[in-house]
């Protein structure tokens, strides 16, 4: 697999303008946004752990919320894989497109 190093000086020339077309159409960025969800992913990790500490240091008795904490935690890395599989996915077609 290529890494983005990779990619022809024009198409990243190209990548750069339309992400700053984008970003003063929008105020944010691909990257932007991108980096806003994986850190949403990190605090839903956090928050699991969290109430997975304090279920076993007995300060809290709720298992159903920590259930609930673990679950949103769960389906959030997995959108967060499957978010990342896609954006791969995408990647590799468009350098298997022919110039």
């Amino acid at each position: 697999m290529k890494n983005i190093g990779a990619i022809s000086q024009p198409l990243q020339t190209a990548i750069k303008a339309g992400g700053e077309a984008q970003t003063k159409k929008t105020g944010n960025s691909f990257g932007d946004l991108l980096a806003e969800a994986i850190d949403e992913v990190g605090k839903t990790q956090a928050q699991a752990d969290q109430a997975i500490e304090k279920l076993q240091t007995g300060e809290s008795r709720n298992i159903h919320e920590v259930m609930i904490a673990m679950e949103k935690a769960g389906i959030s890395m997995r959108l967060m894989v499957q978010m990342r599989n896609k954006v791969v996915e995408a990647y590799q077609e468009i350098m298997r497109m022919q110039i």
